[in-house]
């Protein structure tokens, strides 16, 4: 039987392949906090952490432009599906490896690489495809279950890994992990996913592959909005991610690796964001959603990464946790309604695409960077009584993991920065008012078979 996405019946649409995700990134989460438990006590470095994050998404911005036009010419159901049999085929063999003995963390490099390469087509598919599945004025309400779908999972994966990992072990983790993505799989083929009517302006995009591959990156650069949306935000991810990298490594250092409290911290990051989708899904965000990026950016750093970094203690670390990722799924399913309501659907492939390109291109590089920035410079600053130590010592003490809590520190004040200069700005505050609606500019001229 197949659900049908129109209207009245797309937010139900939405709601199944939410389910579908949501029980696929539990078992994703459960692998990843073992994995990640296991990489730490392998090698005791931060370094080796980041460059887990690293590899797995250098690849997936690499190939953007290449996904992009792929999500564009292809059934977008079908790129969904690619990126959960590759993540299964992952799992399947990491399985293998520790099993034999023989995972080894360069291993996890090469691994989450291949995962990057599919996962590439998965975020504009899914992006794109919420605006043939429901009305603009829902997208609000779309982007939230699939927030919330993240967010349950991040709650309870990393509770029942603290304590199944003693129970059934990481080989029985990574059993359940390749089970879930059969449950992705079977959501995902009872849905029925619109393709997008074709409209001049797609039209207009059409030419050889490697012309439609640069299309989405000239389509924001041609519109200086859009451009300075995505310049914010490269700041955004930089800063934010650079210090979430570091979340997993710092518990464990000031806790002497006590993986309970790890396993807390974060679930109640993973709760503050499933408030946030909660609010999203009910409410739909703020009229003028620029607000929501912007307040979203500022609570976030204020009240986030600011008391995390000032923590000394579990009941600090999870308040901060999740007050700043509650802000997560406002910021981003307003951001996300803003580009489906005014990008024509039958391109979002390739602009959503390019817009993962321009806003993230430099995470790499900030995640590689952030474990020897720890390990190097702030803990060593930190234990010694230099001009570092002298201003942060009385915020967040001394001992393992000081360091890594005043990175926390500037990384909460630079992201309120970054949204009040969003507020400085009459070219972001009248966004959506200057750019039209898609639905408002061309009627499509060329209807596709749905």
């Amino acid at each position: 039987m197949t659900i049908l996405a129109n209207q009245r019946s797309g937010l139900a649409a939405v709601a199944v392949v939410s389910f579908g995700q949501l029980v696929s990134l539990l078992g994703t989460g459960l692998t990843q906090f073992a994995l990640g438990l296991w990489a730490w006590q392998t090698t005791g470095s931060a370094t080796a952490l980041s460059l887990i994050a690293a590899f797995s998404l250098a690849p997936l911005l690499l190939l953007s432009p290449v996904a992009g036009v792929l999500v564009d010419r292809w059934n977008r159901k079908l790129a969904m599906l690619l990126g959960d049999l590759a993540a299964a085929a992952a799992t399947l063999v990491v399985f293998a490896l520790y099993t034999t003995g023989h995972l080894l963390v360069w291993h996890l490099y090469v691994i989450s690489a291949f995962t990057g390469v599919f996962q590439s087509l998965q975020w504009p598919a899914y992006s794109a495809a919420i605006s043939t599945m429901v009305s603009k004025e829902q997208y609000g309400q779309a982007n939230g279950f699939l927030s919330l779908a993240e967010s349950v999972s991040g709650i309870a994966a990393p509770l029942m890994a603290g304590l199944m990992i003693g129970i059934v072990g990481i080989r029985g983790i990574l059993l359940i992990d390749i089970a879930t993505f059969c449950v992705a799989l079977i959501t995902l083929l009872i849905v029925h996913i619109p393709q997008p009517a074709r409209s001049t302006e797609g039209q207009a995009a059409s030419g050889g592959f490697w012309h439609e591959a640069v299309f989405g990156i000239r389509y924001i650069f041609a519109r200086p909005a859009f451009l300075r949306l995505q310049i914010l935000l490269l700041a955004l991810n930089v800063i934010s991610n650079s210090a979430s990298v570091l979340l997993t490594p710092m518990i464990l250092a000031r806790t002497s690796n006590n993986a309970e409290v790890l396993g807390a911290v974060l679930s109640a990051a993973s709760l503050g964001a499933l408030l946030g989708g909660v609010c999203m899904s009910v409410w739909g965000g703020p009229k003028r959603r620029m607000h929501g990026v912007l307040l979203g950016c500022i609570g976030s750093g204020l009240l986030g990464y600011l008391v995390v970094g000032l923590g000394r203690s579990l009941p600090i670390w999870a308040v901060g946790a999740a007050l700043g990722l509650f802000f997560s799924p406002i910021i981003n399913g307003s951001l996300q309604a803003i580009w489906q309501a005014k990008v024509m659907p039958d391109i979002q492939g390739r602009v959503f695409a390019a817009r993962r390109l321009i806003a993230a291109f430099a995470l790499p590089a900030a995640m590689v960077l952030a474990g020897p920035v720890a390990d190097f410079v702030f803990e060593p600053a930190m234990r010694s009584e230099g001009v570092v130590s002298l201003i942060f010592a009385p915020l967040v003490g001394s001992g393992p993991g000081a360091g890594m809590s005043v990175m926390f520190i500037l990384c909460g004040i630079s992201l309120v920065c970054i949204g009040l200069l969003g507020y400085a700005s009459r070219t972001l505050l009248h966004l959506e008012a200057d750019l039209p609606d898609h639905d408002q500019v061309l009627a499509p001229v060329v209807e596709r078979p749905s």
